[in-house]
């Protein structure tokens, strides 16, 4: 579990037999020739020989640098470790594109030989850890108080008035008969167990959790933002249709004109203008067709690029000859999409071999540009007509194409825009692979494009997320959308999930927001609510306003970048929220690792899987067993320590204590303390950490980690008060009746330390208080088994949990540990090599199954105390359940 790079698959893409082709990283030797990608982890040492302008790699796992570093072609730095013409292998592609020759891999690159000189750094405590050493500290510190309380006794009154009853090395025996009553030594196996448990349960499940705070911040989770496409959607995206000039249609009606136009010899109505569309879809992308998999069907052919381009490609495919069509072009310069442009842009000119251009009479460089509709809309000023001719936009024609963007993505489509523009062959004098360049064409993509035609995308949600979404919600969680996609989509999709369960006319807007803060405002009714908004609105909402949207149900945030989805999880953790942040992209990565608990989806983006805490290997909705299993350790851990005070602390303390204030003898040996802590009670406290969930578990509000603690009052009047002052009461009694019944009355022996009766022998009394010595610990072995049954649940039935029929509830585990303990205690009471030498007895037979009768006796009344929490959830007997 320390490293996730061997449980998941490192691929590149690189030229051998003058074709792309996808490769293990391990098989990458020097002179390859690597195609590094927007997210890419590069996994060697490059240097690079192409880069487009925005090319920037994150080498902040080497050098601490939090500012990426441009990748340049050639540069006069002469450090191998500086120069920015060199990428770095464990370095990440966090904008743009590049390729390069493999110059150094492995242990010879430079990843590779800080690998053995680094060590894993020291995390800290984590918050289970604290837990657990707070119950420790708190444990000890009242075990010292009454190690000083039983000197203080003995020194200021025992030592003068009864000087034969305890010596100094008895006062020691004392001393640690406490210290041992008071620590739980049985909580360490139990911890352990518990994680392990755990961790393996995970694992069956496909989720790798790479820390034990992985762990214990699931069981507190109280909301999760997570990203729409790879994550919530099947990210196998198609185009379901398109639109040129005025009209729309699905994708394979329009492959279907192109197509009898070709047959037909003869231009059929909107051919050149669908053409000019699949031309751009074609060359503005930066996908490509594996060679391997071209004599397949177009939708079955693999693709090595994102999801978006990889439907578009398809789409072009189905229309005209992508491989011929980019021969006709050759590419010039590119600049990669990113989430906060929003759209690719990719200049292309004739090749040397064509003598003509579709549309134009001259070899004039082309921008093409495809991406979201509301950023290159207002940037057209012309169109192209179904004759494929160029016409000015006019306001009517603008409204159009609005109004099929808004219907596409309120039936829950992406939409992308694809347009163009013809550029000045003076722009090529500026050099391509400088800054003034690359700036020139992004000022040109600002103004007078002309647009092409759009394609909606359908990506459908999983089939399993209505149902994951449902049981989070059901368990107190929260889900939020975060998504850079358009409002209106992200909006149809979130209600295709279950994330918006209003109906849509019902959604808020951001004009909603009051600038009243939340806390002034009393809600008539709980009904739930539900927002969309987009970053643009984000930016200008005020602290009071942020307090009235965390505040919603259901919460869609449309259209986000980056740095918004970082400052979103931030808001919500400032208003006492627990964010769990799924995401598989780069731009997901900041916010994966902000959030208290990053969640990855382990086919996502290097840089996603390395920023979280927790990778989903499979399917988001083991999501929900994760959430599940983080509770359940949690509250397996109380069990276990509910299961060992009671015995292993507190009906062990008051033998000592009893033994030093009122003079009767120590009705407990330590010895036997000892069997209790290491022994009988160690196995069954393992035993506990192998419990299944309890039914509601899922049911119950997220764990407040300023509030529930691991061990708090409501456990200790538990574990102490009730089941502690028990099982010790009944203990000294069945001990001293007894002594009673021996000739050994409790008056002799109340303030009489060490007085026995005149007609009893001191080897006859000493007998008699080794068996009941042993009836104690016999006492405490056998209601114990019962106690074990009783703390297995907090809230429901012994029956409607049962350790036995039932699968779900099975702990086949309970019945080994129960008979180990019994076994143990035959062991070191009926041999009688230990009689002489431990003070052990044999127990008379009754003093076996008297017990058990307290020990039903037990379980009935913590029956009694879980139906009153079931009945009466908000009575005073729940308000006081642990």
């Amino acid at each position: 579990m320390s490293s996730i790079k061997n449980l998941m698959p490192d691929n590149c893409v690189v030229l051998r037999d003058g074709s792309r082709r996808e490769v293990p990283a391990a098989e990458l030797v020097p002179g390859d020739l690597l195609f590094i990608r927007l997210g890419d982890k590069l996994p060697a040492d490059v240097r690079f020989i192409e880069a487009s302008p925005d090319a920037k790699f994150d080498r902040s796992i080497l050098t601490g640098e939090a500012e990426p570093l441009r990748g340049v072609v050639d540069s006069a730095e002469k450090n191998y470790m500086e120069t920015p013409c060199i990428g770095m292998a464990g370095t990440h592609c966090v904008s743009g594109s590049a390729m390069g020759v493999v110059v150094s891999t492995g242990d010879r690159s430079i990843f590779g030989q800080l690998a053995k000189l680094t060590s894993t750094p020291d995390t800290g405590l984590t918050l289970l850890e604290k837990e657990i050493y707070y119950f420790v500290a708190t444990i000890v510190a009242i075990m010292l108080t009454m190690v000083v309380v039983v000197i203080i006794v003995w020194a200021a009154w025992l030592r003068k008035d009864h000087p034969d009853w305890i010596s100094v090395s008895l006062l020691i025996v004392d001393c640690v008969s406490v210290a041992v009553a008071f620590i739980p030594e049985g909580l360490p196996i139990a911890v352990t167990a518990s994680l392990t448990i755990t961790a393996a349960v995970m694992k069956k499940n496909n989720i790798l959790c790479k820390s034990l705070k992985t762990v214990e911040t699931l069981g507190s989770v109280s909301t999760i933002c997570s990203d729409k496409t790879g994550t919530l959607t099947k990210n196998m995206m198609t185009v379901s249709d398109c639109m040129v000039a005025r009209e729309e249609m699905p994708a394979n009606t329009a492959a279907g004109i192109v197509h009898l136009s070709q047959r037909n010899e003869r231009p059929e109505p909107l051919s050149k203008a669908l053409r000019d569309l699949a031309e751009i879809a074609a060359v503005c992308n930066a996908g490509d067709f594996d060679v391997t998999t071209n004599h397949l069907p177009i939708d079955q052919r693999k693709v090595m690029g994102d999801a978006t381009d990889s439907a578009i490609l398809r789409f072009a495919e189905s229309i005209i000859p992508v491989s011929s069509t980019r021969e006709k072009w050759k590419r010039i310069y590119r600049v990669a999409f990113n989430s906060k442009n929003k759209f690719m842009i990719q200049v292309v000119g004739l090749s040397d071999s064509c003598k003509e251009f579709n549309h134009t009479s001259d070899s004039k460089p082309i921008l093409t540009i495809k991406g979201a509709p509301d950023i290159l809309l207002p940037r057209c000023l012309f169109y192209v007509d179904g004759n494929g001719e160029t016409q000015a936009l006019s306001q009517e024609q603008r409204t159009y194409v609005e109004n099929v963007k808004n219907k596409w993505s309120a039936q829950g489509k992406r939409v992308i825009l694809l347009a163009r523009k013809a550029l000045s062959s003076k722009h090529m004098l500026l050099g391509i692979q400088t800054e003034e360049f690359e700036n020139t064409i992004m000022d040109e993509s600002k103004s007078q494009l002309e647009f092409v035609g759009i394609v909606g995308i359908v990506d459908p949600p999983k089939d399993e997320i209505p149902d994951v979404i449902r049981t989070l919600r059901g368990a107190g969680i929260k889900v939020h959308m975060v998504t850079g996609d358009f409002k209106l989509t992200a909006q149809a999709i979130a209600a295709e999930c279950g994330i918006i369960t209003v109906p849509q006319d019902c959604v808020e807007s951001a004009s909603d927001l009051s600038v009243i803060a939340v806390s002034d405002v009393i809600p008539s009714t709980p009904t739930t609510r539900a927002i969309a908004v987009s970053g643009e609105e984000l930016k200008s909402l005020d602290e009071s306003q942020w307090d009235r949207l965390c505040a919603y149900d259901e919460i869609v945030f449309a259209r986000t970048t980056p740095e918004q989805k970082l400052r979103i999880v931030k808001e919500l953790q400032s208003r006492g929220e627990i964010v769990g942040m799924t995401g598989d992209g780069v731009n997901d990565a900041p916010s994966l690792k902000t959030a208290d608990i990053g969640i990855a989806v382990g086919s996502g983006s290097d840089i996603a899987v390395e920023a979280a805490d927790m990778v989903l290997l499979d399917s988001f909705s083991a999501i929900v067993e994760a959430v599940k299993y983080g509770r359940v350790v949690f509250d397996n851990l109380k069990k276990t320590i509910c299961y060992l005070l009671p015995a292993g602390s507190f009906s062990e303390f008051w033998p000592v204590m009893t033994n030093v204030v009122f003079g009767l003898p120590q009705i407990l040996s330590s010895f036997l303390m000892i069997i209790i802590c290491c022994f009988t009670d160690c196995a069954a406290a393992t035993a506990i950490a192998y419990e299944k969930p309890e039914a509601d578990v899922l049911r119950l509000r997220p764990r407040n980690p300023k509030k529930d603690h691991l061990v708090d009052w409501k456990l200790i009047l538990q574990a102490y008060g009730i089941t502690g002052v028990l099982q010790t009461t009944l203990s000294f009694a069945m001990s001293y009746w007894y002594a009673q019944r021996k000739g050994l009355p409790f008056s002799v022996l109340w303030f009489g330390f060490g007085a026995s009766p005149a007609n009893m022998s001191a080897d006859t009394m000493n007998q008699i208080l080794n068996t009941a010595s042993s009836i104690y610990f016999v006492n405490l072995v056998v209601m114990q088994w019962f106690n074990l049954m009783a703390v297995r649940t907090r809230r429901l039935s012994l029956l409607q949990h049962p350790p036995l029929f039932r699968k779900e509830t099975r702990n086949l585990y309970l019945f080994p540990a129960v008979f180990f303990s019994f076994l143990i205690a035959i062991f070191f009471l009926y041999v009688s090599i230990f009689h002489e030498k431990l003070g052990t007895s044999q127990v008379p037979a009754e003093h076996w199954f008297i017990p058990m009768g307290f020990g039903v006796g037990i379980l009935l009344i913590d029956e009694a105390r879980k139906w009153a929490v079931r009945r009466y959830p908000n009575g005073p007997v729940a308000k006081i359940a642990w």
